[in-house]
């Protein structure tokens, strides 16, 4: 990944400084980087995200108010973008100090009041969908370890302030509307400045990196869902990624973007065509794998990033899987599962040649 971060002297940065919106860069422990916070200077005095739960991001955080002349007692409202904890692990922390109000979408708000539960269903739901694709159980394992360690970085919190589709954020010298745009996670949110033709974007769309579309458990389902808990079902996350971007391009009154991690930018409908390109590439490539012979999500997975494949193997595999999904809901293959429940994708139709751009 780039180590592409906020750039406070280009223009679009500029631009949103003028509109009373500073980035904060916070550091994580991830290989993303730093994450954008957002202070938004206006009543209530607002931060869009807050950093993992670490005193490295508590400070870094400390630091970049105090250069706004602020403190984390001055806060009046936190807005929490989405359910990875590189965006909502200090959350609890700056609403005790504060008093501050806490935004977040309303189908956000159990699994952040039950951290610890929803996230052993998640890590279940995870190694099952795993399973049914063929990462063998030592790699599943180390997996399940790895993830337990990593809870800490995030927190549980209490939603004051639910939010939905549609809902108006407002302030004193604007107000922002609530777009909900699912995909690189179930609670993906977005607010846009319709005046000032601004999309805080959070990770739904970023300028350096293309959001990856994780397979997550979906928000709503029960913790014992059986079904979902073996892995039956899973929710077609590029597809619902895809849906979701077909929404914000359709948006007209956009001219700056505020991303999640990355720097400010313009034209978001270019960048949004130019991910819709990528994905129909890699879904083109992948189709041509299986249809040498069949193979599991995670073979494709270790033929297309070798070790990556194993090392970040949930990454890898929701990748792959997704865009198994747009050749399934396209006939161009099927599944086929073996006696033992793991899946293996066959292909339906002769593949198109690869074209010069083929990633």
């Amino acid at each position: 990944m780039s180590a592409a971060g906020w750039d406070p002297d280009s223009e679009p940065a500029g631009r949103a400084a003028e509109q009373g919106i500073h980035c904060i860069p916070v550091p994580t422990p991830f290989a993303v980087g730093r994450i954008n916070t957002y202070l938004i200077e206006d009543d209530p005095l607002t931060l869009l995200d807050v950093g993992p739960n670490s005193g490295r991001a508590l400070d870094a955080l400390e630091t970049g108010l105090a250069a706004r002349g602020r403190r984390v007692e001055d806060l009046e409202r936190i807005v929490i973008s989405h359910q990875h904890m590189d965006h909502l692990g200090l959350v609890d922390i700056l609403a005790r100090r504060s008093g501050a109000e806490v935004a977040a979408l309303g189908t956000l708000a159990p699994w952040l009041a039950r951290y610890g539960e929803f996230q052993d269903a998640d890590d279940a739901f995870a190694e099952a969908v795993m399973a049914r694709n063929g990462i063998p159980p030592e790699t599943r394992l180390a997996l399940r370890s790895v993830s337990h360690a990593f809870r800490g970085w995030g927190a549980k919190a209490t939603v004051t302030l639910p939010l939905a589709e549609g809902d108006i954020l407002p302030f004193r010298d604007r107000s922002l509307r609530v777009h909900h745009r699912p995909g690189h996670s179930p609670s993906d949110t977005v607010f846009h400045d319709v005046e000032r033709r601004t999309l805080l974007a959070a990770d739904h769309l970023i300028k350096h990196i293309s959001s990856n579309p994780l397979i997550a458990r979906p928000l709503d389902a029960p913790l014992d869902d059986p079904q979902i808990a073996r892995g039956l079902e899973r929710p077609k996350s590029l597809v619902i990624y895809l849906e979701s971007l077909a929404r914000t391009h359709a948006m007209d009154d956009v001219d700056l973007i505020l991303p999640g991690h990355g720097e400010a930018f313009t034209d978001h409908r270019g960048l949004i065509e130019e991910r819709v390109r990528l994905h129909e590439r890699r879904a083109g490539k992948i189709h041509r794998m299986v249809s040498e012979e069949p193979r599991t999500a995670y073979e494709v997975a270790q033929k297309m990033w070798g070790n990556v494949a194993v090392t970040q193997a949930y990454l890898t595999l929701s990748e792959v899987l997704g865009h198994m999904d747009l050749l399934l809901d396209d006939g161009r293959v099927a599944e086929v599962v073996d006696a033992g429940g793991v899946v293996r994708f066959e292909s339906l139709r002769a593949p198109a040649a690869p074209s010069r751009a083929a990633s």
